[in-house]
């Protein structure tokens, strides 16, 4: 049946073919329409080189005789209308290719899919979720993310943790269960493992088949709603990690869509990925461009969501052509224009790319000849400071630059420090089993890490479970070992984790001016021979703090540090206090200050360095009526009042 006013127009087919209708998910896929009182479903998809395609479904008995799509232009647009409501019905579409073999694909745009190992699509609207988070969308129009507290919790939803039986928990038991963990512990936001429909458990998302589809394992499309609304009622942001540059190669999805290459580049040389089984997408043809710049928005708007950690921004920029890396013009432009697009819908959008090379203004704007991203993450700080860590104690002295080096390049992009999934999996170990030692002295560099990342410039990081000790590496297919909790060692850390992130949350010193040479200053960062840095963080008011780590387990007392003028300083953190585990070397004192210069600061103070330990120290500010050495000041305004 041609229902006119259902067909889309020629000025959509022209945006889309040419790669800037950004909307296209509200064009092809299945949508259920009310027209002069009766209902229709229209179901539209992009096969440029089928010879036929037919709909299929529970709805007519998986038979598509009679259910002919209709070829709308030469570019490979194709539509049918059928006069009923088909919500909740499964279907596919079978497509006739050049070869006329017969194959059934998923719908590329589908909103919801069947439960894996099953496949078909399914129709439903996402229509009728009554959001009740219009605080926190206000709110997130105020904010400037650069100079605000970030701590990002990265979370694999289907094993954070499970039901005793081994079943997922659901989005809306998540909503109950994570919710109160990340607010008692303080993280900013949650970064999601990607949640589009995926067919296999272990590829943990980011080898999809549904881009506009939340995978079933959990629930519904209004479930996830639901979830991020409870989130963002309670003040928590949520990021997901999206992958943009390549999808899996299973046969009901995007790959050889229509029996020859769509999606995917044409070119044998780069269509592939070979070291992930992947298709690559093509991002220099104009109809995968709205496809996925669609899906940013498409997220953004339908789910709310606050940010994308974009997923392999190498392997764009660069591709492999003939055995040679070659830089992909085609990303290049694509990630130019996808974040332009997205920050013109969402100003305040996190967009984070994980990029490994040394490609230049990843976070600068597009029309300073940057990629566009407001976040890049710091993949070499993680890999530096953890080989850094693995070293023997009495070893890091011929790796000092591994600690000193990122401050070199911490401000020529808005970073984000990540200790991040890939670090504690497939053998890499878990943070704490990396460290060297015996069990205390595990759980002393652990802390110490912990504490290095917090003050270290750059938002910041960490995968699920390294907050209390998780001490076998991450296993994708059970949950996290929360029994350790049962263990003294591993509560008191999950202790410590949160008092630190009190001390992060309530610094401005800390986050506030993370992206500029003035939020950060060096003391000491030469002394190689005992492996002892200390720095100044400081907020846009110049108030300071002090942080002095040691990565040995040598205690040194009356260690001259050289300060800014203040007459006192107190320790407000010491990551080797008797109640986080540590062997209680602290300062409990006032630090007097001597006023002779060291370290090319004016003054300097002596002080206790705890083994394995962070020691982040304030100066006591004089207060009005006061001298610089505390004692009251006579003040003769008062006394003169008197005499009248």
């Amino acid at each position: 049946m041609a229902v006119n006013t259902l067909y889309p127009t020629d000025y959509q087919l022209h945006l889309f073919h040419e790669g800037n209708l950004f909307q296209s998910h509200q064009l092809f896929g299945a949508h259920v329409f009310k027209e002069s009182d009766k209902v229709y479903t229209r179901f539209c998809v992009w096969a440029p080189n089928a010879k036929e395609v037919r709909l299929v479904g529970n709805f007519n008995s998986w038979n598509g005789e009679g259910y002919d799509l209709h070829r709308v232009n030469n570019e490979g647009v194709w539509i049918i209308v059928i006069d009923q409501d088909l919500s909740g019905c499964l279907y596919k579409y079978e497509i006739t290719t050049t070869q006329k073999e017969k194959i059934l694909k998923a719908d590329p745009y589908a909103f919801y899919s069947e439960l894996r190992p099953n496949t078909a699509s399914i129709v439903y609207s996402l229509k009728n979720y009554d959001w009740q988070d219009n605080h926190w969308m206000y709110r997130k129009q105020k904010r400037n993310s650069l100079s605000e507290p970030q701590v990002i919790y990265e979370v694999h939803f289907g094993s954070w943790k499970k039901h005793e039986n081994g079943d997922f928990l659901t989005y809306r038991e998540m909503a109950a269960e994570l919710i109160p963990y990340v607010l008692e512990h303080g993280f900013t936001h949650v970064e999601l493992l990607p949640l589009i429909e995926h067919p296999y458990d272990g590829s943990w998302g980011y080898q999809g088949t549904g881009y506009f589809s939340a995978t079933s394992r959990y629930g519904t499309p209004h479930d996830l709603m639901y979830f991020i609304d409870q989130c963002h009622q309670s003040g928590i942001g949520i990021i997901l990690d999206w992958v943009p540059g390549h999808f899996c190669k299973d046969a009901h999805g995007l790959y050889m869509f229509d029996g020859q290459t769509t999606y995917e580049y044409e070119d044998v040389y780069v269509k592939e990925n070979p070291i992930w089984g992947t298709a690559n997408f093509d991002l220099g043809k104009g109809e995968v461009q709205s496809f996925l710049i669609s899906n940013a928005l498409f997220w953004i708007k339908y789910y709310h969501i606050d940010g994308f950690r974009v997923d392999a921004v190498a392997n764009m920029l660069y591709w492999q052509a003939g055995g040679e890396s070659q830089k992909n013009e085609y990303a290049v432009s694509f990630l130019r224009k996808l974040n332009e697009v997205v920050f013109k819908a969402e100003p305040n959008l996190l967009m984070i790319a994980e990029d490994s090379t040394d490609w230049p203004l990843v976070t600068r704007p597009t029309s300073e000849g940057g990629l566009g991203f407001n976040y890049k993450w710091n993949m070499g700080w993680m890999n530096d400071i953890l080989k850094y860590m693995e070293a023997e104690p009495q070893n890091r002295k011929y790796l000092h630059d591994k600690v000193t080096f990122s401050i070199l390049y911490a401000f020529t992009e808005n970073f984000v420090l990540p200790l991040s999934h890939d670090e504690v999996v497939h053998g890499k170990k878990s943070l704490l089993n990396k460290m060297p030692g015996d069990y205390w002295r595990k759980f002393a560099q652990l802390r110490l890490l912990f504490g290095y990342l917090m003050t270290h410039p750059g938002k910041k990081l960490l995968f699920m479970g390294g907050e209390f000790g998780q001490f076998d590496e991450w296993k994708d297919l059970e949950d996290l070992d929360w029994e350790l909790q049962d263990f003294e060692m591993h509560r008191i850390l999950h202790d410590y984790f949160k008092e630190l992130m009190l001390v992060y949350n309530r610094s401005k010193a800390l986050w506030e001016l993370d992206h500029t040479h003035e939020g950060f200053e060096w003391i000491d960062a030469d002394n190689k021979d005992q492996s002892i840095f200390s720095f100044i963080r400081k907020d846009k008011k110049e108030d300071t703090l002090i942080v002095v780590c040691n990565f040995t387990e040598v205690v040194y007392e009356n260690y001259k540090v050289g300060v800014p003028s203040h007459a006192f300083y107190n320790e407000i953190f010491n990551s080797d206090r008797i109640q986080f585990g540590g062997s209680g070397q602290v300062n409990h004192k006032k630090i007097n200050v001597i006023e002779e210069p060291f370290h090319n600061q004016p003054c300097h103070l002596e002080m206790t360095i705890p083994p394995f330990g962070i020691s982040i120290l304030r100066p006591v500010k004089t207060r009005k009526g006061t001298n610089s050495n505390g004692t009251k000041k006579v003040r003769s305004n008062v006394a003169s009042r008197r005499t009248r």
